[in-house]
């Protein structure tokens, strides 16, 4: 299994659009799984995500409590709106929790009129339960089973029709 994975997708919309939906918590908190990110973008600057009501909800009836914080890690590089590179762990599964930072990097270019690539590359060196889950492993359960692919496609749905895929 290969310690690094590398998601991309297009988006009709301008890389500053993409790095704000990225990297605000507003907008973090609309697709995907829902849970506001929170970044110092600067070098050494803080990252980390919290738990939804929801979330909260999903583990206590399965028997276990979230942290509070359940993502964490550091920004190495932020170039608005171009690239970010941080640190990434996810503390909310057990088996993630004790598994060493991994790096991930998010890439905005531009392809075309108003279309940006968007390239997500997770360096998963030493962190196999981390590997199963960010990408959407069967192994992994449906919990965390949609990976970075279900980020960016609910990025992209957001970005281009105003609606996450889970919408009517």
């Amino acid at each position: 299994m290969s310690d690094t994975k590398v998601f991309r997708i297009w988006i009709k919309a301008p890389a500053d659009k993409i790095w704000t939906a990225i990297t605000d918590p507003e907008w973090t908190a609309k697709y995907a799984y829902a849970a506001p990110q929170f970044y110092e973008l600067k070098k050494g600057g803080r990252f980390y995500s919290t738990a939804t009501e929801e979330m909260r909800a999903y583990a206590a009836a399965g028997g276990f409590e979230l942290p509070e914080t359940i993502i964490d890690g550091e920004v190495l590089e932020a170039e608005p709106p171009r690239r970010l590179v941080q640190t990434w762990r996810m503390l909310m599964d057990p088996s993630t929790a004790t598994e060493p930072f991994t790096t991930l990097t998010y890439e905005i270019e531009d392809s075309g009129p108003g279309v940006c690539r968007v390239t997500i590359t997770h360096e998963l060196t030493g962190a196999p339960a981390h590997s199963a889950m960010v990408s959407g492993s069967p192994d992994a359960g449906a919990e965390g089973g949609g990976g970075w692919a279900w980020v960016l496609s609910d990025l992209k749905s957001l970005l281009e029709t105003g609606k996450v895929m889970t919408d009517a």
